[in-house]
């Protein structure tokens, strides 16, 4: 497939950024004691795309997948880092992709996704709250509008689902949204905020020092034509209920990747790219520093993959699954991988 020189420039320039910067952060952790190395764990018993993972108690929960096409499984499984293993738990109650989740006081709540395809019209409006010990689905008050394609996190006791993707107002169609709802989990009730500035999708996030930072993700509603990744980075303030300045770029703008945070960096890697000339997957992995406000490269996950859960375990950053290339690819062609990477990361001075 040809592509016009344009974006070949683009593309090549992009990877020769993560390449210079990559050297550098190489050399910071080889003073620190040896260059970062990714090692091999247990791997993902069913191999997915749209995988979101969410760590409890030193345990790292897994959830969702798309299924073939677009009819989502439902998976939900436990990773115990101490055993190495894996252990398949009850099926989602409504079986979603692309649902949000956040974790609070031991338990996991499921928000939103979308059945079969991507769009506003395909949402739900469910919110679950599942316990990992008894491993036991609870339903609870409703979100007041279909969401898919949104994230979700928690500050202060409370979950914050913000972003993507709404049915038009007679309930048709699909709206790329910058709806911020609030829910309460011990009043177990909704209430609307302040709205994200740029409307998105498919975005990155994390919670750092009590407020809430989305990164990247796209314009574009689901895959057709594109995907139009944007690089923006937009703080959140809950006790204010303020959005404050653009805060500095992503360094490669992309969606649909996946995130995580541990020790005050919030990580994002892999993701998608698709237009109307190439279908692709990054293996970058880049962090956001929130304190600094500045972003750090790190050695690029082992293989492109986009739809791949993440999660930091103590000090180690966990990717597993995924598929190798682009959503809106026949599957046969392009399988999502079993594969499950770790990357211990360099201890930080005063961070938790």
């Amino acid at each position: 497939m040809s592509l016009p020189l344009g974006r070949l420039l683009t593309i090549v320039a992009a990877a020769s950024i993560v390449a210079v910067g990559a050297g550098t952060v190489w050399a910071q952790a080889a003073a620190q004691g040896g260059p970062l190395r990714w090692t091999k764990a247990a791997p993902f018993p069913v191999p997915e795309e749209e995988l979101y993972g969410t760590v409890i108690n030193g345990k790292w929960y897994v959830l969702g997948g798309f299924g073939v096409g677009g009819n989502a499984p439902g998976l939900v499984f436990e990773y115990d880092p101490a055993a190495d293993r894996w252990t398949r738990k009850k099926d989602m109650p409504v079986r979603v992709h692309h649902q949000a989740q956040a974790a609070f006081n031991g338990k996991l709540y499921v928000f939103g996704g979308c059945l079969k395809g991507i769009s506003g019209e395909a949402g739900v409006q469910n919110t679950w709250e599942w316990d990992p010990v008894a491993d036991s689905w609870r339903a609870l008050a409703n979100i007041p509008v279909k969401r898919c394609s949104a994230i979700a996190e928690e500050v202060n006791g409370k979950i914050y689902l913000i972003g993507g993707l709404e049915p038009m107002e007679n309930g048709l169609g699909t709206r790329v949204t910058g709806l911020n709802q609030m829910y309460d989990p011990a009043a177990d009730t909704w209430t609307n905020r302040s709205p994200m500035p740029t409307t998105r999708n498919h975005a990155f996030s994390g919670a750092v020092g009590g407020k809430i930072y989305v990164i990247g993700g796209r314009l574009g509603a689901g895959n057709i034509p594109a995907t139009t990744n944007i690089d923006t980075v937009e703080e959140y303030d809950p006790a204010a209920n303020l959005w404050g300045l653009v805060r500095e770029r992503m360094l490669t703008p992309r969606s649909g990747g996946g995130y995580t945070t541990c020790n005050g960096r919030i990580y994002a890697g892999g993701g998608e790219w698709i237009t109307r000339e190439l279908y692709a997957a990054f293996k970058s992995l880049e962090a956001y520093e929130p304190a600094t406000n500045t972003w750090h490269l790190l050695p690029s996950l082992p293989g492109s993959v986009h739809g791949n859960a993440m999660g930091c375990i103590g000090n180690k950053l966990h990717t597993v699954s995924g598929k190798t290339r682009s959503g809106g690819g026949p599957d046969a062609q392009d399988p999502a991988t079993a594969s499950h990477d770790v990357l211990e990361l360099p201890q930080r001075a005063g961070t938790r």
